[in-house]
């Protein structure tokens, strides 16, 4: 046994399996307590308590929404599609979790699953795969609410993932590698302004591309004022009209573990990662602190603005935010020209 463990490749094996256990036990955590805190924030901001009878101040309250989910009955329409209506909902799970095996969550390689040299674009095949989830799941349950809420989410999408692809090439262009890891450590750079230490966050150097990041990361997640698949008020709940048990448990907890993965790549790519003040063992700890901050935000965006219009959806993804990233970039590249150009 000991000759077993002492070859590299199975040292290798079982740290990989025990990092996969953690990202994947801490990310089902992280998600439960955060449905449990957008519901409190968002009783807070309606001038209610939220959840508070279930343990103190309401911590245990989503281990009862796990037990309600696993013990509600499940029903299926007799004309869905059975194959891939069981599938649809594995579909909005997984690439999620696939997402944070190259999310580098603080210095060192116990922090990071896998340092890739195509990390972002590991994030970025993974996002796209969302759509599945929710067009097939509207597809396979023969319900026309829920097809409508499919070829929503479909078109949504697809509009506003070119918009968010192209907001991360300024990025790209600054840090000169695809590496997650590589892109954290060009930001570590600190210069000096009249006197006063300024972080080389990306977010300072690239303000346009953040903000139509965290545009389109809305619409990527179906969040509000984006939530069109959804849209109960005409399609009854959207895509997930049919779903029930703990088929419906898994799109939410897709949508809400999609709102973490990408709010992990806002940090990596915006917000220097695990850079901050301090020594670098407190390198999780600004991590954990920024992705809070992100998290927030997307409830408070949620309990704030209405729901747009279709069009007006259309409209935002085409007309504004896919020409303000071609702008960017072009400005971009002009400004690391001109810079070179005067250090040269």
């Amino acid at each position: 046994m000991a000759a077993l463990w002492n070859q590299p490749d199975v040292q290798v094996a079982v740290w990989a399996l025990l990092k996969v256990g953690i990202i994947l036990n801490g990310m089902l955590i992280l998600v439960s307590y955060m449905i449990f805190a957008e519901r409190k924030i968002a009783g807070h901001m309606q001038a209610r308590t939220g959840p508070n009878r279930v343990g103190w101040f309401g911590f245990m309250q989503p281990w009862a929404d796990v037990l309600k989910l696993f013990f509600k009955e499940e029903f299926i329409p007799a004309e869905a599609n059975r194959v891939i209506f069981h599938i649809a909902p594995m579909l909005a799970v997984i690439p999620a979790l696939v997402t944070f095996a190259v999310v580098p969550f603080g210095p060192g390689p116990a922090l990071v699953g896998a340092d890739v040299n195509v990390g972002l674009l590991v994030f970025l095949a993974m996002s796209s795969l969302g759509v599945y989830a929710i067009t097939l799941g509207g597809w396979a349950s023969n319900n026309k609410y829920a097809l409508l809420g499919g070829l929503r989410s479909s078109a949504q999408m697809i509009s506003y993932e070119l918009a968010m692809g192209l907001s991360t090439i300024g990025v790209l262009m600054l840090a000169g590698s695809l590496s997650l890891v590589d892109i954290v450590h060009a930001q570590s750079k600190v210069a000096h302004v009249f006197g006063l230490p300024i972080p080389g966050w990306y977010v300072l150097y690239q303000p346009v591309a953040f903000v139509i990041f965290m545009i389109t990361a809305l619409a990527e997640t179906n969040r509000a004022p984006f939530d069109l698949p959804e849209a109960e008020g005409e399609l009854v709940a959207g895509f997930h009209t049919e779903y029930s048990s703990m088929k419906f448990g898994l799109f939410f907890l897709g949508e809400f573990m999609n709102v973490i993965s990408i709010s992990c790549i806002a940090v990596t790519l915006f917000l220097g990662g695990w850079n901050g003040p301090g020594p670098a063992s407190l390198g999780l700890l600004w991590f954990a602190l920024k992705l809070a901050l992100l998290l927030f935000f997307f409830i408070w965006i949620r309990w704030t603005y209405p729901r747009l219009r279709y069009d007006q959806l259309m409209n935002l993804g085409w007309k504004v935010l896919l020409p303000l990233a071609l702008a960017n970039i072009v400005l971009t590249a002009i400004a690391i020209q001109w810079v070179s150009g005067a250090a040269g």
